[in-house]
């Protein structure tokens, strides 16, 4: 079995770690680890039903639960995905209409596998691991009026958080500007920096979004577009009819309401992700950056494949690799932010692997 791209494949690390992929603890897929919400799976248990009918053409109900969410954004604005996964394909072929891609690297995987696609001209713009967010973008010299920006926020792998005050100024430079903002929810709404109040000032901006990782829903596939209609009324002629199902609509609605879960997520993020960031610096040879995000890159001065392969093999604990980002190969790994005891576990892991190896 190849080595998976993406994290969170549990058959692949079940073939190393010779178990039921049950027994896994999966640290490399950046999910919620308190859902699903109670609330999604009453929804799902209800509409069971709908199975035998197609979705609504148009996702109204979904829109409008989305319009509510994001305090009344138009619905002619929202376009709702099967996962952002899909909403950056049609991005990505948008951009690839263009005369070239500026790509913020290190880059999620994805982006490269939707511009490569539709054989998009890819002009990577690399920004500094320890930077932290006062990344620039001088270096960006003369850009024609096609160019397009592809980028994310909270950055993924690094966890940084780009400021608004940075990107606005790029709106004006390129003919089409995508944020992935999927994981900015799981910042407190006070410290939220979305884009999505700047969409209607801006046609040429598009923000893309993810329900199933706060709401630890991946098996459903649920996203969104927020962008001018006139550019998803175009991406709605790209795509297949009914991409999202009606279970993961009904559950989609449902937990855009569910402030309980959300209050909740927050208060545990709030704790467990400064705690773990801690406890990884205090082991001898790995050096964790900061990040906002419920993931944490860190650096390791041993090879991170070795040190996957000894989790699985000893503790059954899958890390995310960072192969898959080339300029950081080897020495780097991702780890998702889980329950206290599942974190205790990867850093007890952690120290007996590496203080055997020293």
């Amino acid at each position: 079995m190849n080595r998976p791209s993406h994290g969170g494949n549990l058959m692949w690390a079940a073939s190393i770690a010779d178990c039921p992929p049950s027994e896994i603890v999966d640290f490399s897929a950046s999910i919620n680890p308190l859902g699903p919400p109670l609330t999604a799976i009453a929804a799902l248990a209800s509409h069971q039903g709908e199975i035998k009918t197609y979705p609504q053409p148009d996702y109204m109900d979904l829109r409008q639960a989305l319009s509510r969410f994001h305090g009344d954004v138009p619905v002619e604005w929202i376009l709702p995905g099967n996962g952002a996964a899909e909403l950056l394909t049609w991005a990505g072929r948008e951009l690839a209409q263009g005369s070239a891609t500026y790509l913020l690297t290190p880059a999620f995987g994805d982006y490269r596998r939707s511009l490569n696609a539709f054989n998009a001209r890819v002009i990577e713009f690399p920004i500094s691991l320890e930077g932290g967010d006062n990344l620039q973008f001088d270096g960006l010299g003369e850009l024609d009026d096609r160019a397009g920006l592809l980028l994310n926020t909270p950055h993924n792998p690094t966890g940084i958080l780009l400021r608004p005050e940075l990107i606005l100024p790029l709106l004006e430079r390129f003919a089409l500007v995508v944020v992935d903002e999927a994981f900015m929810d799981f910042l407190p709404p006070s410290a939220q920096t979305s884009l999505i109040p700047m969409v209607a000032d801006f046609p040429n901006l598009v923000i893309v979004r993810s329900l199933t990782k706060f709401y630890s829903l991946p098996g459903l596939r649920l996203g969104y577009a927020i962008a001018h209609p006139d550019r998803l009324n175009l991406w709605r002629q790209w795509r297949d009819p009914w991409s999202v199902n009606n279970l993961a609509v009904a559950a989609g609605i449902a937990v855009l309401g569910d402030r309980a879960f959300e209050e909740k997520t927050h208060h545990w993020l709030s704790i467990n992700r400064p705690k773990l960031y801690q406890e990884l610096g205090n082991i001898a040879g790995l050096y964790p950056y900061p990040g906002v995000a419920n993931f944490l890159l860190v650096r390791s001065q041993c090879s991170v494949t070795q040190l996957q392969t000894k989790l699985l093999t000893d503790y059954r604990i899958l890390i995310r690799d960072c192969l898959s980002f080339p300029e950081l190969g080897d020495n780097y790994f991702r780890v998702a932010v889980r329950t206290e005891a599942e974190n205790q576990y990867l850093i007890t892991a952690l120290k007996n692997i590496l203080i055997i190896d020293n």
